[in-house]
C-alpha cells in the first residue's frame, strides 16, 4: 500500500510544528512520518543530523541540486537552502507511510505539482502579522533582525495561502489542531 503526501507550510511562528507534532504523537493511526529535509543552516538547540534535518554545507547542497536529487528545494536566504530528496520520499511512500513535509511555500507548490492528487497541501495561517511578531519575540530563539526578516518573509508567504488545498487559521491552537486532523482524515480515508 502506497502512502500519501501531507504538505504543511506556514510563516515561521504560526504553530505549524506544534500542530504537526501533535498530529503525529496523538494520532499514530494516521501513519504520518516526516520526510527529513536537507538544510544548509546550522542546527538549532538539540537538533541532530538525520533526525530533524540532514545538515549540509551550502556547497554540498548545491552539488545535490546539480545532480537533480531534490523533489523541491529553495534558497530562502543567501546560502540558506532547504530541500527534500527524491530518494527519501520514494522510500517512505513505498513503505506505506503518509509522508509529512514541513516546507516553505515554493517547496509546497513544487511538491504539489510533482505529486498532484497524492498530495494534500495545508497552509497554517496566523491570526495577524502583529500576533505573529508577538509569537516570534516570545519564542526568544532569534535576534531582532532575524525576526524582522521572518516577518517580511511571512508577508510574502501569506500571498500564497489561496494556492493551497486548505487553510487552517491558528487563532486558537486546540481548534487549529482539530481542523488539521479533520482535513487529513478525510484526505487519507
Amino acid at each position: 500500500m502506497s502512502g500519501k503526501l501531507l504538505i504543511f507550510s506556514a510563516p515561521s511562528g504560526c504553530g505549524k510544528s506544534t500542530i504537526i507534532n501533535w498530529l503525529m504523537s496523538e494520532h499514530p493511526e494516521l501513519r504520518m512520518h516526516f520526510s527529513i529535509s536537507c538544510t544548509s543552516r546550522p542546527p538549532r538547540g538539540t537538533e541532530q543530523d538525520g533526525v530533524e534535518y540532514f545538515f549540509l554545507t551550502p556547497d554540498a547542497f548545491r552539488a545535490k541540486i546539480s545532480a537533480d536529487e531534490f523533489v523541491e528545494y529553495e534558497e530562502v536566504y543567501t546560502d540558506r537552502y532547504y530541500g527534500t530528496l527524491k530518494s527519501q520520499v520514494q522510500k517512505q511512500l513505498e513503505a506505506g507511510e503518509n509522508v509529512v513535509f514541513d516546507v516553505d511555500v515554493h517547496g509546497a507548490m513544487n511538491i504539489k505539482r510533482a505529486y498532484g492528487d497524492a498530495a494534500l497541501s495545508i497552509f497554517i495561517m496566523p491570526p495577524s502579522i502583529d500576533e505573529l511578531r508577538r509569537r516570534l519575540v516570545h519564542r526568544a530563539t532569534d535576534a531582532p533582525e532575524v525576526i524582522d526578516q521572518r516577518i517580511a518573509r511571512a508577508q510574502y508567504e501569506l500571498s500564497y495561502a489561496d494556492k493551497f488545498d486548505t487553510i487552517v487559521v491558528n487563532d486558537d491552537l486546540a481548534t487549529a489542531k482539530q481542523d488539521a486532523l479533520a482535513v487529513i482524515r478525510q484526505f487519507i480515508g
